[in-house]
């Protein structure tokens, strides 16, 4: 495996529209890569980060080859599918983790019965910034609580790599250099602790008067009661579900006055909270948004 306990990879944050994600997303200051297609009926347009995460706003591409990718056992599109159904077109579905051995991982979940379903396979090509394209391959293993019908995760593994140097789409106007941590919701955090120490694999996990926060290799994930999401990030949540659900992402800025000054001169309504700026959802942009400078 790639560490224990492994890195957080990226954030899946499906969207009705990738050209409105797009928009959004340059508005708020972030460097879009290209359109990308997946071979079982979703693109994304995904947004990188030096610290090796990157967001992946998830569109449809065509419901017709979805249904069929459903009807194959892809887990991945069913999970999509089914919270586009029960939830929205827009939000914060999975959170995703690095890995250098998914069987291993799959193995794991298996074990401990919270195997979301078969393990996934497939390439795609990426247009980089010079116009030259490559082929990404992955292997997916996947994690779900039956708990929480409206949030899985699972394990990432790069069979072809990304390419390293990715400098030109690593760099934002808004002055943001990497992820510090996101926040989960839920009103029973001590009941989801023995998952998350599983999908992690063996993280240390923190109790505090708000909830657990875990922490992965190269970021935080703060498992948060409705009053935690309040206190942190002025977010209200309904308190009658007792699943989780992905809400937040917090991201690490070198200037906040540089951050501010962009969403203001791109018309972006933001609010400000315990030394941090906070964007709420949009369509475009699944979940809230906060920055604080931290180095």
């Amino acid at each position: 495996m790639i560490s224990s306990p492994h890195p957080l990879d990226h954030f899946v944050l499906p969207t009705a529209n990738i050209a409105g994600a797009r928009e959004r997303l340059g508005k708020l200051g972030f460097t879009v890569a290209a359109d990308a297609r997946h071979p079982f009926g979703t693109e994304n347009a995904c947004v990188f980060f030096p610290d090796n995460i990157y967001l992946e706003p998830l569109g449809v591409a065509s419901q017709e080859q979805c249904q069929a990718s459903v009807a194959e056992g892809n887990v991945f599109v069913a999970r999509d599918q089914a919270y586009r159904f029960r939830i929205d077109d827009e939000g914060f579905s999975a959170i995703v983790f690095g890995t250098d051995d998914a069987v291993a991982d799959d193995e794991r979940f298996r074990a401990n019965a919270m195997s979301a379903g078969n393990m996934l396979d497939f390439a795609r090509p990426m247009r980089m910034p010079d116009g030259s394209e490559v082929t990404a391959g992955f292997r997916l293993a996947f994690a779900a609580d039956l708990r929480s019908p409206d949030f899985f995760t699972f394990c990432c593994q790069r069979i072809n790599p990304l390419p390293a140097d990715r400098g030109a789409l690593e760099r934002h106007a808004n002055g943001v250099t990497g992820i510090a941590r996101i926040a989960v919701s839920t009103p029973k955090p001590a009941a989801f602790r023995g998952f998350f120490e599983q999908v992690a694999g063996g993280p240390k996990i923190v109790d505090h008067s708000f909830g657990l926060t875990v922490h992965a290799a190269n970021a935080g994930i703060e498992v948060l009661t409705p009053q935690g999401m309040e206190a942190f990030y002025d977010l209200p949540v309904p308190a009658e579900d007792p699943g989780l659900r992905a809400r937040a992402i917090l991201f690490k800025t070198r200037d906040l006055s540089v951050t501010s000054a962009h969403l203001t001169a791109n018309g972006v309504t933001y609010t400000r909270k315990n030394n941090r700026i906070l964007a709420k959802p949009a369509p475009g942009q699944g979940a809230l948004f906060a920055f604080e400078e931290i180095a």
